[in-house]
């Protein structure tokens, strides 16, 4: 399983300098690729290769940064290629789409760049690392972290680390690749998750997570936002991106919690989890304009990313289930219907009359769910009988 540990280089001052000046230089050169990339229609690695790596040569870049260089610009166009297949972009035709299509990717001055073992070595007792840059070698560079994560980086890292720069500070984002534990194959049930926005999270074991808080949190965020985008200034643009940070650190900082006690409820009941694949609900539902902020800004996904790389490291169970009626069907005698759901909270079932919160009927509906899914895929791999 691989996951990302993130440290804080503490460079002296000649180091910062050096390390600013690479970052700026490498993504220069990288803007420059991506125009040739661009003009020539050269989709493939190897051929932009051949257009680009002696200029990157002469510029000062070493052999190894501008192999990244160039992997970088070609990394960017296909995800730009996905997301376009997608239709992450809008449809053929629109604004947006054909903005993205009629110029070269461009890359910002501080923007991340690739190292790997040849360019950057870590010293793990001492605390510093050794980094390639365009003024030459850094040694001695001190880094600063948790000790879980430098028990991490010492144990488990495996492959590149990236460089950036975030308001003049830099960090280092390394991957590691941490082995996962057997999953626990016999779950002596399942507990199901409702993902909403009034509540974030909804299990069938009692456990909710209202959404208030971080529902007026980015209320609060939303309206400053208006303010400082009608006043148009430097310093507001400014302010802009130091909220939109701060707005992404309090939501990841939320799911984390909502996620670990979770996880830790199934971990301490040897139960897994089942949860609602979402994919493409945002394409499928329709709102009224007020409540499509709401929506666009719900982060399911990141809360499902966070359940399951924890469930993973705690070797729990985690199962996707089908979401379609949950919320409409009663999780005591099974009837469907859509005045079953009374308003957003409440739940009364038209046939029984069984009454109950409707995030937590919906939560008990995919847990059912979670135990058919596992039971029918258990029997499915069992040998024929001779």
């Amino acid at each position: 399983m691989k996951i990302v540990t993130q440290v804080k280089l503490m460079p002296e001052a000649d180091q910062a300098a050096a390390l600013s000046a690479t970052l700026r230089t490498v993504n220069d050169a990288a803007n420059w690729v991506s125009m040739v990339a661009f003009e020539r229609g050269i989709p493939r690695e190897y051929e932009l290769r051949k257009h680009t790596y002696a200029e990157l040569k002469s510029r000062g870049l070493g052999a190894q940064a501008a192999q990244h260089v160039i992997k970088k610009t070609c990394d960017a166009y296909t995800t730009l290629k996905a997301n376009i297949r997608a239709g992450n972009l809008g449809k053929p035709g629109s604004k947006r789409r054909i903005k993205a299509e009629s110029k070269p990717i461009t890359f910002r001055p501080e923007a991340a760049q690739p190292y790997d073992d040849r360019c950057l070595s870590w010293q793990y007792d001492a605390q510093t690392v050794s980094i390639w840059t365009t003024a030459g070698r850094l040694k001695g560079v001190r880094f600063a972290c948790s000790p879980g994560a430098l028990e991490t980086l010492r144990e488990n890292r495996k492959g590149e680390a990236d460089l950036i720069e975030r308001d003049g500070v830099f960090y280092l984002v390394a991957v590691c690749e941490v082995p996962g534990a057997p999953l626990n194959e016999d779950p002596a049930g399942f507990v199901g998750v409702d993902l909403g926005i009034v509540n974030i999270a909804t299990t069938s074991t009692g456990y909710r997570a209202a959404g208030r808080g971080l529902n007026r949190h980015r209320t609060r965020q939303l309206d400053l936002r208006k303010k400082l985008q009608a006043k148009g200034t430097k310093s507001a643009k400014r302010l802009l991106k130091k909220r939109s940070r701060k707005e992404t650190r309090h939501t990841a900082n939320t799911n984390h919690v909502i996620s670990k006690t979770i996880v830790t409820t199934a971990e301490r009941t040897g139960s897994g989890i089942a949860l609602e694949d979402l994919t493409g609900i945002r394409g499928r539902v329709r709102l009224r304009k007020e409540q499509r902020t709401w929506l666009h800004s719900w982060s399911f996904h990141q809360l499902g990313a966070f359940l399951e790389y924890k469930a993973r490291r705690a070797r729990v169970l985690l199962v996707y289930v089908d979401p379609a009626y949950t919320s409409r069907q009663c999780s005591e005698c099974g009837h469907i219907d859509r005045k079953n759901r009374v308003d957003q909270a409440t739940f009364a079932c038209r046939a029984c009359g069984f009454l109950a919160h409707a995030d937590a009927n919906a939560s008990h509906n995919i847990a059912a769910r979670g135990v058919t899914l596992w039971t029918a895929g258990r029997e499915s791999r069992v040998p024929a009988t001779p």
